[in-house]
């Protein structure tokens, strides 16, 4: 992919950690929920939503009814997908950290219709697993009652954090203990619906979820 930082995207703190070229993508698969921010004449808002993307563009969906969609339609807007990876335990809470992968898209935001919508809801759909041909089709009003955005993946940057805490030179020797707690997330065995008519079997793809790390870029 080419650059994608811009002077509003370009890290100024903690730049040696910046990433700006596939290693974005890479999180942007691994990653479950995006936080969208937008401002509203009632002051900004940030919610978490489900998320795709394709080469050039993330899309976003929720109901028609959505206050913060429809204050995002043709507006600019904040993308983040944050992924923890552990817990940075230093010898002073000055020092405690986390070891993250981030991701932070800017961009206006467009609304899609017709076959470009529900192109773009099946990408959302079988971001995480795909069970967009193994489940019932959407209906026209389902479609018709979901707004969906896109916004281009030209204007990004991500953000990584690695490695042990980073103590003063005078804590290394003392008394307290430091080092890192990783954070191991897997998905569980599929839990059929209590009201399946009868012994259905699982669509494939759903059930080599078990086992599978949760932010897996597969």
């Amino acid at each position: 992919m080419s650059d994608a930082r811009s002077e509003r995207t370009r890290l100024r703190r903690g730049a040696a950690r910046a990433v700006y070229d596939e290693r974005m993508l890479d999180v942007l698969d691994a990653g479950i929920v995006a936080h969208v921010g937008v401002s509203t004449p009632e002051g900004p808002i940030v919610l978490p939503m489900a998320y795709g993307r394709d080469d050039e563009h993330v899309f976003l969906h929720g109901a028609v009814a959505n206050a913060l969609l429809a204050h995002a339609a043709d507006a600019d807007v904040c993308v983040t997908v944050t992924i923890v990876d552990g817990l940075v335990m230093a010898r002073t809470p000055f020092h405690n950290s986390m070891n993250y992968r981030s991701v932070v898209v800017r961009g206006r935001a467009e609304v899609l219709a017709g076959p470009e919508k529900v192109a773009a809801l099946r990408i959302i759909v079988d971001h995480v697993v795909a069970n967009w041909d193994t489940s019932r089709p959407p209906t026209e009003l389902e479609i018709r009652k979901t707004a969906v955005l896109r916004v281009p993946l030209t204007e990004m940057s991500g953000k990584v954090r690695t490695g042990g805490p980073v103590d003063e030179p005078d804590d290394l020797a003392g008394p307290h203990w430091a080092g890192t707690v990783p954070l191991a997330a897997a998905w569980a065995a599929p839990a059929p619906s209590p009201d399946l008519p009868g012994p259905i079997a699982v669509p494939p793809a759903i059930a080599a979820l078990e086992g599978r790390p949760a932010h897996d870029t597969r």
